[in-house]
């Protein structure tokens, strides 16, 4: 199509104008560094979970492992290590008003204490004779557990403590439970 201007000259009418340079390739550009993003995103997010202690309980259950046995599960959550599964417990029926329990892992070799009836503030301790003492402290609810301490191949003594916090809401007043490799284990 031609157009013809007041001096009479033609002139061909103007094509429409395409996409601005780089105009669609930056859009596409654009989303690929999106969904590059995304992907990464969520890499990072499935490799975070597995290094959580959780994720670490999953694999132990996986191989039916636990992940420290003896003195590797010094000081660790028997949770993360996959050391509840499977412990027994001794927790005395009577004269127990915090219902102490002591927990006892022969796949971890190690044992750890739990409140169950306390008050925040309240302590659990957890002492081998001849070993290593962990101690924990409730920050909010009635319980909590100690960290994991290592009992040796064989004969051990083991002592828990629950300890009311002074001026808590805890009516009970401290007091302690023992046990052997050979007490009642349920």
């Amino acid at each position: 199509m031609t157009t013809s201007d007041s001096e009479g000259s033609s002139a061909a009418a103007p094509e429409p104008a395409g996409p601005a340079p780089g105009g669609r390739r930056r859009f596409s550009l654009n989303r690929n560094a999106a969904a590059l993003a995304l992907v990464s995103a969520a890499a990072g997010a499935v490799a975070a979970a597995f290094l959580t202690p959780l994720a670490e309980h999953w694999i132990n259950d996986l191989f039916d492992e636990p992940s420290c046995p003896g003195e590797a599960c010094e000081g660790k959550n028997p949770q993360g290590q996959g050391c509840a599964e499977g412990a027994r417990t001794f927790k005395p029926e009577v004269d127990n008003p915090a219902l102490l329990q002591i927990r006892y892992s022969e796949d971890c070799k190690s044992v750890w204490a739990r409140i169950q009836q306390g008050s925040p503030g309240d302590q659990v301790t957890v002492k081998v004779a001849g070993g290593t003492a962990r101690a924990a402290e409730i920050d909010y609810d009635n319980d909590k557990f100690t960290d994991m301490a290592a009992v040796p191949d064989g004969e051990f003594q083991v002592t828990a403590c629950a300890v009311p916090k002074a001026g808590g809401k805890s009516t009970y007043e401290a007091y302690c439970v023992h046990a052997t490799e050979a007490s009642t284990w349920r």
